[in-house]
């Protein structure tokens, strides 16, 4: 019960650190952070790959399948995210001779 106890109270307080520290970065970093995130996401996919690949009984493999869906559909959600907020900062020109229409540079 001890060691339960101390797992739980390293999770909480790792938590309560997490949140402090996303709630000061800057909007001009989220986007680096976003695609920082998202290598952490890739590598947390390979290891729930590697865990259902070396699962020992039903149990861990089923929960190792959910942890890969979830971390897949996490790093595809990152990039999504990522590449949304990336638009945001893509210039607009007008298209010559058609008047103020804008397209999007490339």
């Amino acid at each position: 019960m001890s060691e339960a106890i101390t797992w739980l109270t390293i999770f909480v307080l790792a938590a309560f650190v997490g949140i402090e520290v996303i709630s000061k970065v800057s909007s001009t970093l989220h986007t680096p952070l976003m695609s920082g995130a998202n290598a952490i996401h890739g590598i947390i996919l390979v290891g729930a790959i590697l865990v259902a690949g070396h699962a020992d009984s039903t149990p861990i493999l089923a929960l190792s399948l959910v942890a890969v869906g979830l971390a897949a559909i996490n790093l595809a959600g990152g990039f999504v995210v990522t590449d949304r907020m990336l638009q945001m900062f893509v210039r607009k020109r007008p298209v010559p001779g058609t008047g103020t229409r804008p397209e999007v540079e490339q």
